[in-house]
């Protein structure tokens, strides 16, 4: 949860510094922001794979499968990274082009995205070492690191965009290339840290094509959730865009305070719902992976729905940190709501789908974003606020609709236990199981 906490405090930085420029430079960020989680996505579904071997064969005590795993998940995520390098350097402006952002916007946001974009091969190695330390038990390490390079783009950040002490002024450039620069700085100290004796893990020479299936089988259908919210943002945020620039300022400023104060903690309980889970299936006790994940969803309501109803009455006062602009604000303050309406639901929703990852089950979680985003987030503000002209209205109600939808088809498969049976499919796929288990 540190962590999160963290992670989500260095993009707040970013949409507060922005914020004191204009509303185009916070579109912008945010904009940019939509391509740039594809990346988060791509990192978090390989990362997805390499946590879920990880702590299966942490708990069966296989670490040679899992040295192997975690290897070739990092080889994966540098190769994915060079597409995004490519299209950075090509294609950044015509992606903010093409959601119907006025010229300013464009021009912030092509180069915010463009810088961001080369060093996609670092985060990804960010991404995935840390979730496969996380594997192991150990969430300490990640935290660590992570602290230490999220807080030097914190101020990297201020000292760039603002021009302070010796340097120039660079506004959303300095944002990005403080970005940049902790990302690449955590990725190498990752991979010392793998190298180090710190770690239980090892780097090893890829054999077992086996474990590589099982990574992309995992991991895909995480992925594919990420190009789904991308899909889904593209219209979501023209819809809002041709309600106003302020509109879509307000979306991204709304959604980032609810990612900034509850998000980490359902993160975090996610994270670890889906270690423990692998951990107890590996040592060949699904009854404690079942209660597991139970359990932590239940905490995880109680204490981050608690942390929405604060949002919920504090809403205008916080979204006044981002923005002075009036109309922003108002729009802001109804997202913001919005969001904490829908904190306990997204909290059980990460927690449930954390814990079917664990034990190697990453379709539901997708099916559940893709019919949510189709049906409901987009569905019920284009007919309700477009075609029935309810505005701005819409788009709150559908935040909340797509997250109870989402709670429905995980709960569902997850109260049915098939995934424990699949995680134990696949470990004896591999050779993981331990002899106890095998007899």
């Amino acid at each position: 949860m540190a962590e999160q906490v963290l992670r989500t405090l260095m993009r707040t930085t970013d949409l507060l510094v922005a914020g004191f420029f204009s509303p185009a430079a916070v579109a912008a960020v945010g904009l940019a922001d939509i391509y740039g989680r594809l990346t988060l996505w791509l990192g978090l579904g390989i990362g997805d794979g390499a946590i879920a071997l990880s702590s299966q064969d942490t708990g069966s005590g296989r670490s040679a499968n899992r040295d192997e795993a975690v290897t070739q998940a990092l080889l994966v995520g540098v190769l994915a990274g060079i597409p995004f390098v490519l299209f950075g350097l090509v294609g950044s402006f015509w992606a903010i082009e093409i959601l119907g952002a006025d010229a300013e916007t464009v021009r912030l946001g092509g180069l915010y995205l463009a810088i961001i974009f080369i060093t996609a091969p670092a985060f990804h190695v960010t991404m995935i070492a840390a979730r496969s330390i996380q594997g192991t038990g150990d969430t300490r390490t990640p935290m660590y690191v992570n602290a230490g390079a999220n807080a030097l783009n914190i101020v990297l950040t201020v000292v760039l965009a603002f021009g302070l002490g010796p340097f120039p002024e660079l506004s959303i450039v300095g944002i990005a290339v403080a970005t940049a620069i902790g990302d690449t700085l955590a990725a190498l100290t990752f991979l010392g840290v793998i190298y180090s004796a710190r770690s239980e893990l090892s780097l090893v020479r890829p054999t077992q094509w086996i474990i590589a299936k099982q990574l992309l089988v995992i991991s895909a259908p995480r992925i594919a959730e990420g190009i789904i919210e991308l899909v889904a943002e593209f219209p979501f945020n023209a819809i809002l865009l041709a309600f106003g620039t302020e509109v879509n300022a307000a979306y991204h400023i709304g959604r980032r305070v609810y990612q900034q104060i509850s998000s980490p903690l359902a993160r975090g309980y996610g994270t670890a719902a889906n270690i423990l889970s692998g951990q107890a299936l590996g040592r060949g006790e699904a009854d404690a992976a079942y209660f597991n994940g139970l359990a932590a969803a239940g905490l995880a309501v109680l204490t981050v729905g608690g942390l929405g109803a604060v949002i919920f009455v504090a809403a205008e006062p916080i979204v006044r940190l981002f923005t002075s602009d009036p109309a922003t604000i108002g729009y802001a303050t109804g997202f913001a709501r919005a969001y904490a309406v829908a904190t306990a639901l997204i909290a059980c929703y990460i927690v449930l789908a954390g814990s079917l990852r664990g034990g190697s089950e990453t379709r539901p979680p997708f099916v559940a974003k893709l019919t949510g985003a189709v049906c409901f987030l987009l569905g019920i503000t284009y007919v309700f606020g477009v075609g029935l002209e309810y505005g701005v209205v819409a788009a709150y109600v559908a935040i909340v609709a797509d997250f109870v939808w989402r709670n429905v088809v995980v709960g569902a498969v997850y109260l049915r236990g098939n995934w424990l049976e699949r995680g134990t499919d696949m470990m004896a796929e591999r050779g993981s199981l331990r002899a106890s288990d095998e007899d």
